[in-house]
């Protein structure tokens, strides 16, 4: 069982990732603020993250060069999600995939099986 972390501040959003994740047999936890983003990932060291780039007013794009920079956290594929298309900017950022809002929940859990398979 893999353990993905879902982090969007819009909590119907972290919902229902949450359960489509752990009907795929998933083990999910959700942050749903900007100061628990970090702090919750170094607890749980998940296989995946997916985070929206924007999170409670505050870009997250910079937290991937963070994420990948500290130890134990940097080889933690992340997924970007947001409803403007900056594919371009997440990617030079160091995401390893972007998906553009609205997404279909089999287009997002055929994303992040394909993060897990790496």
């Amino acid at each position: 069982m893999s353990t993905i972390m879902v982090v969007d501040d819009d909590q119907q959003i972290g919902r229902l990732l949450k359960t489509l994740f752990e009907l795929e047999g998933h083990e999910v936890v959700v942050a749903c603020s900007y100061q628990e983003i970090l702090p919750l990932l170094r607890q749980v060291v998940p296989d995946v993250v997916l985070m929206d780039v924007r999170v409670q007013n505050q870009e997250t794009i910079n937290l991937v060069r963070q994420i990948q920079q500290e130890e134990g956290l940097g080889d933690i594929p992340v997924a970007m999600t947001s409803g403007m298309d900056l594919r371009q900017e997440c990617l030079e950022a160091g995401a390893n995939l972007f998906i553009l809002k609205p997404f279909l929940p089999d287009e997002v859990i055929r994303a992040v099986g394909d993060l897990l398979k790496r």
